[in-house]
């Protein structure tokens, strides 16, 4: 997560610089959007792991010998068996969308970096070395 602090002895030094209110909303918001967009980062790598479990799976199918058995296939918290056709298809239905919120997840989140981008050069344009919007190291 992104550090967002002002410096109070640097600000006190330096006269010219005074946090308006409309900074303090700045600051804020690029906290919010900072927030957000480390939630999104999770959520991403989560359908990541999703799209690669049900490509497995997909895998997994071409293995089976017995194409008559049952492909016991999780639906909510239960399992369902499909005949194999039925369970290539409901694969292919899952991988499709999680394909698709990956996508507007991906979309999200670049829209998220622009406005902080944004907000970081008019913070950073403001305060100087004074603030800090930099993600800390883990």
């Amino acid at each position: 997560m992104a550090a967002v602090a002002v410096s109070k002895d640097s600000l006190e030094s330096d006269s010219d610089i005074h946090i308006t209110l409309e900074d303090q909303q700045k600051i804020n918001r690029f906290a919010r959007q900072n927030a957000k967009w480390e939630e999104l980062r999770d959520d991403l790598k989560h359908k990541k792991g999703d799209l690669q479990n049900l490509e497995d799976s997909s895998d997994d199918l071409l293995l089976v010998e017995d194409e008559s058995a049952p492909i016991p296939f999780v639906v909510g918290e239960v399992f369902v068996h499909f005949n194999m056709e039925e369970a290539k298809e409901k694969l292919e239905e899952a991988k499709s969308k999680v394909k698709k919120d990956i996508e507007s997840i991906e979309a999200e989140c670049t829209n998220v970096k622009t406005i902080m981008s944004d907000l970081k050069t008019q913070l950073y344009a403001k305060f100087g070395n004074s603030i800090n919007l930099e993600a800390e190291e883990e």
